[in-house]
């Protein structure tokens, strides 16, 4: 096991990689920009070393630093979280060269993964099904209308690089392809420097569903079951739940298998995610890879017991899974709630600001991930999400009344949060009854801040 673990990361997410580490009895470095010189990652740190100032690129994805950092204090790994430098690949690779254990995949899979329209080609080639569009990249507008032509109205057209519903644009006629392509490739070549596009086939209002998988360097792989994570906003995830109450047994048996071969596939080590699209029809189709641990992940560690990032800790040192496929138990049911600064009277805008007062809920089966305390800052400079909420119980039905009784519970002041709106989501029927897809909020939105104006 490793003596010392850089945490490439801040916020909920550096906080919970700490504490997996500490279990195991290794040291951790934390690093902080200017901005985050109070933030709790920094303050339970037994050493933090600030790297620059609040903007990411002179801090967070600053790789020249996070190396110099990590070399000086003697790590020996770098656990880079989920976001910033979490799927560069090249950081990957750098950490390697130097003699660093990536807690990760290694950099030419995440390259291979992180390239889309690779991915579909290499899905296509192992029998896992693929939405369709595109073979590859579609390397103009006229291209793109032809491929649309083939498939059909309406289409995606998507950035091959990255990820968070960042250079992707809808389509639903022929004469709006073109000026969908354009903005599409400025937003991909400005969000992740590759201006690389292809096409997909919308599946309209799909149920968005991914398995977690784990992969070590002994050949083994297995999957986790799934998560539903149907209701986003602005293709970000809002809330997740496992199981999903949509799949059969054999659904589910089916797409696990299609997640561990993706993964054999790619030839991936370490926490990794197949996404997945499932139609009104029950018919399935790979979306993408993402290649690190999800912001969701806790919502899987509730309903198997397993803790996926000592799992990563435990991979990326040459250790075999603690766990076989056979036994993966997936029991009762998760959700999990992500708290975000944002007020979605705003159309969901950013609002940071001073958390004047903060108190979270408790009892059995509720878990809470969060960097929040009193006076704590809240930065424009960073994503969004303050807390996440966790919740485990026997049945759906009861998983749902405890996540409504700890957002009840739940005390945020200082900006608006999307706590009330989860809560509002949690009441609606369709929700309720598990009858929702990716077109929920767009369908729903505005009749829940209704019902909160008639609060």
């Amino acid at each position: 096991m490793f003596q010392r673990v850089l945490i490439a990361n801040r916020g909920e997410i550096a906080v919970r990689i700490m504490r997996a580490c500490r279990e195991l009895g290794v040291e951790t470095v934390s690093v902080y920009s200017q901005a985050d010189a109070d933030a709790l990652h920094v303050q339970l740190a037994s050493q933090a070393v600030c790297i620059g100032p609040a903007k990411a690129s002179d801090s967070y994805l600053n790789v020249d630093a996070l190396l110099t950092v990590a070399k000086e204090t003697g790590c020996d790994a770098v656990h880079p979280g989920y976001g910033f430098l979490s799927e560069n690949a090249d950081f990957s690779d750098r950490c390697t060269q130097i003699g660093l254990a990536f807690i990760g995949p290694s950099g030419d899979v995440i390259r291979m993964m992180g390239n889309k329209s690779a991915a579909r080609e290499l899905m296509q080639k192992h029998n896992v099904p693929v939405v369709p569009g595109s073979d590859g990249a579609a390397e103009s507008a006229q291209q793109a209308q032809e491929i649309a032509e083939k498939i059909g109205y309406p289409v995606l057209v998507k950035a091959s690089a990255g990820g968070g519903g960042r250079g992707m644009r809808r389509v639903d006629r022929p004469e709006d392809l073109e000026a969908k392509f354009q903005e599409a490739r400025a937003e991909a070549l400005a969000c992740f420097g590759d201006g690389q596009l292809y096409l997909e086939k919308l599946i309209l209002n799909p149920k968005h569903i991914e398995f977690q998988i784990l992969a070590d360097r002994h050949g083994n792989v297995i999957h986790l079951g799934e998560r539903d994570c149907s209701i986003q906003r602005k293709n970000q995830k809002l809330v997740e739940e496992s199981p999903s109450k949509i799949l059969t047994p054999a659904l589910r048996e089916a797409m696990g298998q299609a997640a561990v071969t993706a993964a054999r596939a790619a030839g991936y080590e370490n926490a990794g995610t197949i996404e997945f699209v499932v139609d009104q029809e029950g018919h399935f189709y790979f979306i993408e890879m993402n290649t690190r641990i999800q912001v969701e992940h806790p919502v899987t560690e509730m309903v198997t017991g397993i803790d996926l990032v000592r799992e990563q800790l435990r991979i990326a040192a040459g250790l075999p899974l603690s766990v076989k496929q056979e036994d993966v138990v997936l029991r009762g049911h998760a959700m999990e709630c992500r708290i975000n600064a944002e007020d979605p009277t705003q159309d969901f805008r950013p609002a940071p600001g001073t958390t004047r007062f903060v108190h979270f809920p408790g009892g059995p089966g509720v878990r809470v991930d969060s960097m929040l305390y009193n006076g704590y800052e809240v930065s424009p400079y960073y994503d969004s999400l303050v807390a996440k909420v966790i919740v485990h119980a026997p049945t759906r039905l009861e998983a749902i009344r405890r996540m409504r009784r700890c957002l009840e519970e739940m005390i945020i002041e200082g900006y608006p949060t999307t706590a009330d709106f989860c809560h509002l989501i949690l009441h609606h029927p369709d929700f309720v009854k598990g009858q929702y897809d990716t077109g929920f909020l767009a369908a729903h939105q505005d009749e829940l801040l209704g019902w909160d104006k008639e609060d």
